[in-house]
C-alpha cells in the first residue's frame, strides 16, 4: 500500500491503458453530454471537432479509471478536494488507445490533520499518436504511514 511518505516530487506513476470505443462515446454522451457533436457523426463532422469525439467529461472519467487501475488502487487515498486545472487539448476519437502518467508536483503534510498528507499531481493522458489529449492538476490526500501504525 502506497502512503503519503512514498511520493516524491518528480516521481512519475503510469496510468493504465484504455481503448475508447464508438459505442462508449455514444453511450456516455446520450446519458451525460447529449450535444450533437458527441452523438451524431454528421453534426460532429460540421463542428469544431471535425468528427465524432468523446465528451471532455467522458475523457476525464476515463482518466479516473486509468489512474485507479494504474496506481491509485494500491494507495492509501483519502480523496481529493477538487481539481485545480483541466484542459482538453485534442479530441478523443473512436479507436483511440489512451495511456499516460501522473507526475508528483509537490507533497505537504497536513498541519490540521497529522494523519494525512497531500500530494499535488499533474496528470497527462495521450493517444496512440503521442498527442496529449488531457492534462489535469489536482491534489490528492493520502494516509500517512505513522497514522496507519
Amino acid at each position: 500500500m502506497r502512503h503519503f511518505e512514498d511520493f516524491e516530487p518528480g516521481q512519475t506513476l503510469p496510468l493504465a491503458r484504455h481503448e475508447v470505443t464508438r459505442e462508449a462515446i455514444l453511450a456516455f454522451a446520450a446519458e451525460f453530454d447529449p450535444q450533437p457533436f458527441h452523438l451524431d457523426e454528421v453534426a460532429a463532422s460540421r463542428s469544431l471537432l471535425g468528427g465524432l469525439a468523446a465528451s471532455g467529461w467522458h475523457t476525464t472519467s476515463i482518466f479516473m479509471r486509468m489512474m485507479y487501475d494504474g496506481w491509485l488502487s494500491e494507495a492509501a487515498s483519502m480523496g481529493s478536494s477538487g481539481i485545480e486545472e483541466t484542459r482538453w487539448l485534442k479530441p478523443v476519437r473512436p479507436g483511440d488507445i489512451l495511456s499516460g502518467q501522473s507526475i508528483v508536483i509537490e507533497t505537504r503534510a497536513s498541519r490540521r490533520r497529522p494523519q494525512i498528507g497531500v500530494v499535488r499531481f499533474r496528470h497527462e493522458v495521450a493517444n496512440q499518436r503521442g498527442q496529449t489529449v488531457l492534462s489535469m492538476v489536482n491534489p490528492i490526500a493520502f494516509r500517512r504511514r505513522e497514522a496507519a501504525a
